[in-house]
């Protein structure tokens, strides 16, 4: 008798656990968004306050509207699962269905939409709009909504299938739907991460072998000293979406490769981009890719052990679940992702420095190192002087003078290290 009491006060304690910390994060973000506070003098060692003032701008409305979106975004789900409106519509989809599998992709295909419709204005705004108007931008309106309906139509597919095998797995799986759940999502993490680079990524952009000489030779010389075999360098077409440069090392197994923006090659001198090069290289000696992968199987784990806890009382005894399990769940998974973004942000900023030191030592050329930074943070317009709470919580890589630092500390300490061993 003391078990369901039990049950039913662990999933009270844990909403109101994971509502109290997403609004104190939703707060304090949206006040450091607002009021950021003074600029670090410290930044006009390597760029201007007007510099920082222009990032300042830049940055803010994305921030603000990032807050706005997640907000409606949770008022949504609020209404659909507690709402008597909300009641109501699943009781028509029911009703109207009849069939439990029909019914319950209907349900899918409809919080699927609504939230797809509520975010369309800020995806438009701040991943064209905004960047048009900056001349970040490359691309015409049409050349942006096709690229938004190709992720569009990625995602409902994945939703979709997600939907109806977590259905399938609740009812299936009285008490241990979470346990299978974590393991085929675990498996889903490994496959996604090894077809991303062959099948997903092509969709959007054209992928070649990296052919010149000079940069090739680089390759092979970093790679050698740093004890691989590195034979995937890919240059991909950016330059038809945007005027940023980037590199990035992706997939697992033998789909692994380190992927160069054209913007990069074009517009970065030869040192800068040996940075770059000897970066990626970091994260592939480092294994970077595998530990994010292992990092996010434990994560599934932990996720779905709360889900089982947070989504009690849509899980009854009945074989099949309501429709309303599916607004639940994407309401305990947006909320939990929401608290749990300092954390995973903070594993990928620590991999980032890793790979930052690792260049360095790699490339030996402290002046590179900084000026790729410098020309990275201003073309980009990054917050020079971002407030502690905004890195902590939401940011997957240092700012540009905190690399710049670490940089500085490591090639001392290398060269101390030097003169020690002479």
């Amino acid at each position: 008798m003391h078990y369901p009491n039990d049950s039913i006060r662990r999933t009270k304690i844990g909403w109101f656990l994971l509502i109290g910390l997403t609004v104190i994060f939703m707060f304090l973000y949206l006040k450091s968004a607002l009021i950021p506070g003074p600029i670090d003098p410290a930044i006009t060692k390597y760029f201007s306050f007007a510099m920082a003032d222009k990032a300042r701008i830049y940055n803010s409305t994305p921030r603000i509207l990032f807050i706005v979106k997640f907000v409606l975004q949770i008022f949504l789900l609020f209404w659909l699962i507690f709402s008597s409106r909300g009641q109501r519509f699943f009781q028509r989809i029911q009703r109207t269905c009849r069939n439990y599998t029909l019914t319950s992709v209907i349900s899918i295909l409809s919080i699927w939409l609504l939230s797809k419709v509520l975010a369309l204005p800020f995806s438009y705004y701040t991943g064209y709009y905004w960047q048009k108007v900056w001349g970040f931008s490359t691309q015409t309106p049409g050349g942006w909504w096709i690229d938004y309906l190709k992720n569009t139509g990625i995602d409902l597919l994945t939703f979709l299938i997600g939907g109806l095998l977590f259905f399938w797995l609740v009812n299936r799986f009285q008490r241990y739907w979470w346990l299978v759940g974590a393991i085929l999502f675990s498996l889903w993490l490994v496959i996604a991460h090894y077809f991303l680079p062959v099948i997903i990524s092509p969709l959007f952009n054209d992928f070649e072998p990296l052919t010149d000489p000079a940069i090739v030779n680089m390759v092979d010389d970093l790679a050698q000293r740093a004890g691989l075999n590195i034979d995937s360098v890919f240059v991909m077409d950016a330059s038809r979406q945007t005027t940023l440069a980037n590199a990035y090392f992706s997939g697992v197994g033998t789909t692994k490769r380190i992927v160069i923006y054209d913007t990069l090659l074009d517009n970065y001198s030869l040192p800068e981009i040996k940075a770059v090069i000897a970066h990626e290289i970091g994260h592939w000696r480092n294994n970077d890719i595998v530990h994010g992968l292992l990092y996010g199987i434990i994560g599934t784990f932990i996720f779905f052990a709360l889900l089982r806890i947070l989504l009690k009382p849509w899980l009854s005894n009945n074989r099949n679940k309501p429709p309303q399990l599916w607004a639940a769940l994407q309401l305990a998974l947006i909320l939990l992702l929401f608290v749990s973004t300092p954390l995973q942000n903070g594993i990928s900023r620590e991999m980032e420095l890793r790979a930052d030191r690792f260049s360095l030592e790699l490339t030996g050329d402290l002046s590179g190192e900084i000026q790729l930074q410098k020309n990275l943070a201003s073309r980009s317009l990054s917050d020079l002087s971002p407030p502690r709470f905004i890195v902590w919580f939401s940011y997957s890589h240092p700012p540009a003078l905190s690399r710049i630092n670490s940089l500085e500390k490591v090639y001392i300490e290398t060269q101390d290290s030097a003169h020690s061993a002479k």
